[in-house]
């Protein structure tokens, strides 16, 4: 008799923000839990958010999450207003937070959003303390990239 397999796990990821790791030199990454309400948590279990645009702001010694889109479900409660771009309350400790302000303030580093993803049944979300590139740092790590593909195909090639 053969053992069963278990069916591969789902990924835990349920959005991730690629344009960050191009648009940004990422320094130090933190993890964040979010505040939400129920029909979010519903649409993220459905894999229904998009981080492309999001960024994160500072008001009142707070981080919050701007203009993350979380599409509602159709079978969503009536009686709740569902806003898909909301503004989202961060949760992390003092410490951690007061790092991120002072960097922000005094060094001119900004707060990126990079994924959204499950852990132990809670959303969390990985932001990014970064700074923006500039056109002629994104070029050299689009040719870097193209260069990396190309040496693969070509030893590819040799290898036959």
């Amino acid at each position: 008799m053969g053992k069963k397999k278990k069916p591969a796990a789902p990924s835990s990821t349920i959005a991730l923000n690629r344009k960050a790791r191009h648009d940004y030199h990422l320094e130090d990454e933190f993890e964040a839990g979010i505040a939400l309400e129920g029909w979010e948590v519903k649409s993220l279990r459905a894999g229904r958010a998009q981080l492309k645009e999001s960024y994160v702001i500072i008001r009142h010694g707070e981080l919050f999450l701007f203009g993350a889109h979380f599409s509602p479900l159709p079978a969503a409660s009536t009686h709740v207003v569902a806003d898909p771009t909301r503004t989202r309350k961060l949760l992390l400790n003092r410490r951690e937070i007061d790092r991120l302000i002072g960097s922000v303030e005094r060094s001119g580093y900004t707060v990126v959003p990079l994924s959204l993803y499950w852990k132990k049944g809670r959303v969390k979300l990985k932001i990014a303390l970064a700074k923006g590139k500039k056109l002629h740092d994104k070029r050299a790590a689009i040719r870097e990239r193209e260069w990396e593909r190309d040496k693969h195909r070509l030893a590819k090639i040799g290898t036959r």
